[in-house]
């Protein structure tokens, strides 16, 4: 696929995942894992419920930038259905890709794959992992609830 029909597709999914994203609200019950990026201003707010080990529904909240929004609307995407084991696994692929490093388990993300080319922004890579890392901390503090 040329560069240029990539660039496109890239663009297309984090303007549709930022106007429109999914699984954007509160759950109810859930404490909510509050993070910002100091750097840009961004602020996410996640829950997340956790039942027999499986992320059986996730949300979050907040405000940021486009690259931001988008990221945590895919990352919901992907990680619903998932075992924390899983998502944990999905969350540092992510976080080494948009740093540059490629694996060929890209693909595991669904669209959140596309964000790899937030490697070369680097000052952009901080927005688009923000919410990966409140993953991070809601599973954790899901294990240490359990």
């Amino acid at each position: 696929m040329a560069l240029s029909r990539l660039n496109n597709l890239y663009m297309t999914l984090v303007t549709e995942h930022s106007k429109s994203p999914h699984h954007f609200g509160q759950l109810e019950g859930q404490e909510a894992i509050q993070l910002n990026n100091p750097t840009c201003g961004d602020v996410i707010s996640l829950t997340l419920a956790v039942k027999d080990d499986t992320i059986e529904d996730i949300a979050f909240s907040g405000h940021g930038c486009a690259i931001s929004t988008a990221s945590a609307s895919m990352m919901t995407d992907t990680v619903i259905g998932k075992t924390s084991a899983e998502a944990l696994v999905l969350a540092e692929l992510f976080s080494e890709m948009v740093q540059g490093q490629e694996n060929a388990n890209q693909s595991k993300l669904g669209d959140a794959a596309f964000m790899a080319g937030v490697s070369q922004f680097p000052q952009r890579v901080k927005c688009a992992t923000l919410a990966w890392n409140a993953l991070r901390k809601a599973i954790e503090r899901s294990d240490d609830i359990s």
